[in-house]
C-alpha cells in the first residue's frame, strides 16, 4: 500500500501508473505537464503532490462489475493519502454513476469527480497539479494576507469538489475557499469556523460529510 511520504512527487510533475503509458489520457498530459511512467503505484493511478493521488474509473471498470469498489475500499483502508476519484460518467455508465457516489462520497469520505471522457480527466488532472503547486508553494511561505486573494481565483475542479457537500451551492463554494484557502484546510475546520462563513445548519453538514 502507498502512504504518504513514500512517494516524492517533483515539482510540478506527474507520476503515472504505467498502465496508462500510451493511453489518451497519457497523450493529452504530455506537454502540458512533466509525466513520468512508473511501475509499482499499486491501486493508484496519478500522484499529482506528495500527498494527493487519483484513482480513475473508466467507463470500462464501470461497466466490468465490482472490482473498481473493491480497490477504492483497499486503498482507503491502506492509504494515508488524499485520494481524487476521477470517473467516467457516460450515457453507456451512467446508470452506475449513483452506487459509485454513493460508495466514495458517502461511504469512503473522498472527492468525487465525473467527467465525459478522457479529455475531460486529462484537464482536470492538469488543473490539480497546478493547484496542488500553488498549495505546496503557500504551505512554504504562508503569508495571511495573500491567503484570500489567492483563494478568490478557485481552480473550476476545486470549486466543483467544494460543491459535492450537501448544501453547499457555487456561492457557499466561493465563500468557503476564500476563507480557508484550500480543500485541506477546509477538511481541518472546525464547526464553529465554518458556522462563521455558512451558518450553523450547513456548518454541521460540511462537518458531518
Amino acid at each position: 500500500p502507498v502512504t504518504a511520504g513514500s512517494i516524492v512527487v517533483p515539482y510540478g510533475h506527474v507520476i503515472g501508473n504505467e498502465k496508462w503509458r500510451g493511453s489518451e489520457i497519457a497523450q493529452r498530459l504530455q506537454g502540458k505537464v512533466r509525466l513520468i511512467f512508473e511501475d509499482g503505484l499499486g491501486l493508484v493511478d496519478f500522484h499529482v503532490s506528495n500527498r494527493t493521488c487519483i484513482l480513475l474509473i473508466s467507463e470500462a471498470d464501470l461497466v466490468a462489475g465490482d472490482e473498481f469498489k473493491r480497490r477504492l475500499v483497499r486503498f482507503r483502508n491502506a492509504s494515508s493519502l488524499r485520494g481524487i476519484v476521477i470517473v467516467e460518467k457516460t450515457q453507456i455508465s451512467d446508470q452506475y454513476y449513483l452506487g459509485v457516489q454513493k460508495l466514495v462520497v458517502l461511504e469512503l469520505g473522498m472527492v468525487l469527480l465525473p467527467v465525459a471522457n478522457q479529455g475531460e480527466a486529462s484537464q482536470l488532472i492538469i488543473q490539480l497539479v497546478s493547484f496542488c503547486v500553488r498549495e505546496q508553494s503557500r504551505d512554504r511561505g504562508a503569508n495571511p494576507f495573500l491567503r484570500k486573494q489567492r483563494a478568490q481565483l478557485a481552480e473550476p475542479a476545486v470549486l466543483q469538489a467544494v460543491q459535492q457537500i450537501p448544501g453547499v451551492g457555487k456561492t457557499k463554494a466561493l465563500l468557503l475557499l476564500q476563507q480557508f484557502g484550500s480543500i485541506h484546510r477546509l477538511c481541518n475546520a472546525s464547526v464553529n469556523e465554518l458556522e462563521e462563513v455558512v451558518g450553523q445548519t450547513v456548518a454541521q453538514q460540511i462537518y458531518t460529510f
